[in-house]
């Protein structure tokens, strides 16, 4: 994507487009599931949140590297918010599993502290760790969502690196990725691992940082509520 191109889309896409995103991941749209139904479902199914949670993970995986997704999906999102389709599409998937992986490990997901972790384990491992060493963000994402209070200026600085990763990934810095997948049968195979191996990263991110806070469920319950958060 072209300098101009960028400059462009950043005109109508602020930082808060990802808390627009993840509230459709966590409540759905439409027919569309959001995180906590997924979830629920899941765990109906499996009867044990970690069977649920790697059931999830597999999911989402498969979904990321799927192709049809940002074409089926893609396109509701780029009518919320000004964003590309693709870049939308893989941010929703990863927004989702995150939410569900805290939602299953006992996390409030209606809590701002919640949604303000979730946002911190979307950046990734390595980004938290440097963000962190460089004193942009005081802690870890487990940290913020078990933090006495809410913190909105915290929330707006995760935004904001969100917001600055995305415009990395559309100004050409992962040109070579960027250009692979658009060349005819090899682009969607790089798309695919290259979303696939990236939501797995989170996956085990949002794992790792969001340890059970949820008593083992007996055999035979299934039902599952939003287990306190402070």
């Amino acid at each position: 994507m072209s300098e101009q191109n960028v400059i462009a889309v950043a005109e109508g896409l602020t930082a808060n487009v990802f808390h627009e995103i993840l509230d459709i991941a966590i409540e759905g749209k439409g027919k569309l599931p959001g995180a906590k139904h997924a979830a629920k479902q899941l765990l109906t199914q499996r009867n044990d949140p970690e069977a649920a949670i790697s059931r999830m993970v597999a999911q989402h995986i498969a979904m990321a590297g799927g192709q049809g997704f940002a074409t089926n999906w893609g396109g509701f999102l780029l009518s919320l918010v000004t964003i590309p389709a693709n870049l939308a599409a893989a941010t929703f998937v990863q927004a989702r599993l995150v939410a569900g992986i805290a939602h299953l490990r006992g996390y409030e997901l209606s809590d701002p502290r919640v949604r303000t972790a979730i946002l911190m384990v979307m950046l990734g491992p390595s980004a938290n760790a440097d963000l962190v060493s460089r004193g942009v963000l005081p802690s870890s994402p487990l940290v913020v969502a078990t933090a006495p209070v809410f913190d909105a200026r915290l929330d707006g600085q995760v935004s904001r690196a969100l917001f600055d990763r995305a415009m990395n990934q559309m100004s050409g810095k992962r040109m070579g990725v960027w250009a692979a997948k658009r060349i005819p049968l090899v682009g969607g195979g790089v798309g695919a691992a290259v979303d696939g191996w990236s939501t797995s990263t989170i996956a085990r991110h949002a794992m790792a940082e969001f340890p059970s806070r949820r008593p083992r469920l007996s055999q035979g319950s299934v039902e599952m509520g939003d287990a306190p958060n402070s």
